[in-house]
Formats: C-alpha cells, structure tokens, sequence
C-alpha cells in the first residue's frame, strides 16, 4: 500500500514522503492516527499543493535563519558525559543532544534534523556540528564534551 505521511515518523520516512508500507499498518494505524493518507491520484495533486506551500513558508523564514546563524557564530556550548578513565564516553553524543544544550544554553530552538556531523563523537574534546538551517543558510556550532 502506497502512502503519503504526514509526519515524520521514525524508521517509516519524512513528512510528504510517498512510502509502501504494508495494508495493516497503513489501514489499521497510519491512516486512523492521522499520519497517513492513502496516495492515489487526488492527494497526490494535493500533496504538490502542500509541498509548494511549506517550500515558500521555509523562504520566508530565511531571514529568521540567518539571525540565529549568526548568534550561533564563535559559540562554544558544553555538554556533559560520562566517561571512563581513558576518556572515551559511555555511548555517543547525538543530534538531539546537541540540540537540547543549544536551547538550554543559547536560548534557540534548533530542530535536531538540521544538525549533522560526518561521525558523532565518542571521546571527551572539542567538536564542530554542522547546522543546516536552509538551503542557503548553513552555520556550524563548537561543542565541548566534558566528564560529569
């Protein structure tokens, strides 16, 4: 069964994405929960609308990206880990870390889904994240990794 989602859901794909998933999942769960719709031809034209839509409003905000690219600029954020001795750190830092210290320390919600790195840390140092707000307006953050 070919769906369009409406959400971003996790291991299933991204929001106006059209995915195949199997009947039941879709019928009995996406499409009653409100995360689906069924993609036939109507809502295929539909979901053209939608995604021209949301292109223009992601546009207008540009300006908006630009302002928290620059207040991200020189910052330095610290987030605390535990580590063994050697300094290498129980699991690793993610994105969804990375975007939980911004907001506690720099007061800007950045969503986690625009902070990438090439391979997420696993030692206690000094790291850069990427911040890909919009297409053009990209900006970088430096995180420090502390023992707790």
């Amino acid at each position: 069964m070919d769906i369009i989602l409406l959400k971003d859901l996790d291991n299933v794909g991204y929001k106006h994405d059209v995915v195949k998933v199997k009947n039941g999942y879709g019928r009995n769960y996406l499409i009653p929960q409100g995360m689906a719709v069924i993609a036939n031809a109507t809502n295929r034209k539909k979901l053209e609308g939608l995604k021209a839509e949301e292109a223009s409003k992601e546009a207008a905000r540009v300006g908006e990206y630009k302002e928290m690219a620059e207040k991200l600029k020189g910052q330095t954020i610290k987030i605390g880990v535990k580590a063994g001795t050697s300094g290498k750190i129980f699991g690793s830092v993610n994105n969804i870390q990375i975007a939980q210290a911004i907001e506690e320390q720099l007061n800007m919600e950045v969503h986690r889904k625009k902070i990438s790195m090439e391979e997420w840390p696993k030692e206690i140092g000094s790291y850069t994240a990427q911040i890909d707000f919009h297409e053009e307006v990209q900006s970088s953050i430096d995180f420090e990794l502390i023992q707790e």
